[in-house]
């Protein structure tokens, strides 16, 4: 059988919704979506776009409601949400509100509530994964993340999809539907090879570091991927004190081979106020380390740049890598030291995948897909 005998039958007919929280990057999905099948004859279904319209209403009160403009019947939906962004802004007695996590995860649930049980299948694909950070209890306290997944089940999804999940551990929480938690691995490490032409993968120049014990798993997959050595930050923090949140840290300690000479790069899920990656940057420096390079799924810059801006006039860090997964203002885009890993074609790729009941695995292998990288050609 020749390859233009096949013909993919999908699951439903493919639907995105972009809510207001993701249209730049909904945007670039769909893109994605439409050339790819009209490239390949192999795919039904084509169209000149898979966004169906929907209006997000609010009221002079703050409240609110989604309104869907085209029928949804039958159709095999994608709801697209960045919880993160909090450029997206209304009208609440007069005053101008910034929109938080609470509010854009509440315009999903409004979302799967319009379509009123039409929908042949429902999806979310949530990249930044709401209240990832209230994932585990230490205390009396919520948790929120595994009530949040629980929700949208109960509310007729069939499959959630994020990236890189604060703690994966949390797809527990709903152990028998679909929770597909994407790593951005492959596209970080094209990126940051493509864009630096002096960093080699040779594993006496280049070392991977984990700023805490939290995120060891995720240097030893770029590290094994890369197939060099590790090193690692333990964070002593003062437990008798809770400041914004968190226990502050008293210390970074060090636990790896010689850093002299050689180029570092961090990895981690994300960077909220960016102060402890710092203090990692600075003692990499003291141990003198060459180039610094910081590779994040999120980066929120919560306390601003400022702080950023002087370690990297100082040649503390080289670059920070981060997707474009959740929002970034466009001063931030605009910043020197910042490369936004563009991460549109892989989600739209999943989509298309799930759509036609086609497997996601060659997705997720890093190491298949870097076998194809001009950096283990040498």
């Amino acid at each position: 059988m020749k390859l233009d005998d096949i013909t993919y039958i999908p699951y439903g007919e493919l639907a995105l919704i972009v809510l207001d929280s993701a249209k730049e990057f909904g945007k670039k999905v769909d893109e994605h979506l439409v050339w790819h099948r009209k490239t390949q004859p192999y795919y039904r279904c084509q169209a000149d776009t898979y966004v169906i319209h929907a209006e997000n209403i609010r009221f002079s009160n703050g409240e609110g409601k989604i309104v869907i403009k085209e029928p949804v019947r039958g159709k095999d939906v994608y709801i697209l949400a960045d919880i993160g962004n909090y450029g997206c802004t209304y009208t609440m007695f007069g005053h101008t509100c910034h929109m938080g996590p609470d509010e854009h995860f509440q315009d999903i649930m409004r979302t799967i509530s319009a379509i009123a049980g039409n929908a042949r299948r429902i999806n979310v694909v949530m990249p930044l994964l709401y209240s990832s950070r209230q994932h585990k209890r230490k205390g009396r306290e919520s948790l929120d993340c595994a009530v949040s997944l629980q929700q949208l089940i109960h509310m007729g999804v069939s499959n959630i999809f994020t990236v890189d999940a604060h703690d994966p551990r949390i797809e527990n929480a709903i152990p028998l539907n679909g929770f597909e938690n994407i790593y951005p691995t492959y596209d970080m490490i094209r990126a940051i090879f493509a864009s630096e032409q002096s960093i080699s993968a040779k594993k006496d120049n280049l070392l991977v570091i984990s700023p805490d014990t939290g995120a060891m798993d995720r240097a030893l997959y770029y590290a094994d991927a890369l197939s060099i050595d590790i090193g690692l930050f333990y964070k002593r923090r003062d437990f008798s004190k809770i400041v914004n949140g968190k226990n502050p840290i008293i210390d970074h300690v060090y636990m790896g081979s010689n850093l002299e000479g050689k180029d570092v790069l961090v990895v981690d899920d994300m960077i909220a106020s960016g102060e402890s990656i710092l203090d990692i940057a600075y003692e990499l420096k003291k141990r003198k380390a060459r180039h610094i390079y910081i590779a994040v799924t999120f980066a929120f810059f919560t306390e601003g740049y400022d702080e950023i801006d002087k370690a990297y006039e100082k040649g503390v860090i080289d670059r920070i890598y981060t997707t474009n997964l959740t929002y970034l203002p466009q001063s931030c885009k605009e910043k020197e030291w910042l490369y936004e890993v563009d991460m549109s074609q892989t989600i739209a790729t999943v989509i298309n995948n799930m759509n036609y009941d086609l497997s996601l695995t060659p997705l997720f292998d890093t190491h298949i897909r870097l076998k194809n990288l001009k950096l283990f050609k040498e």
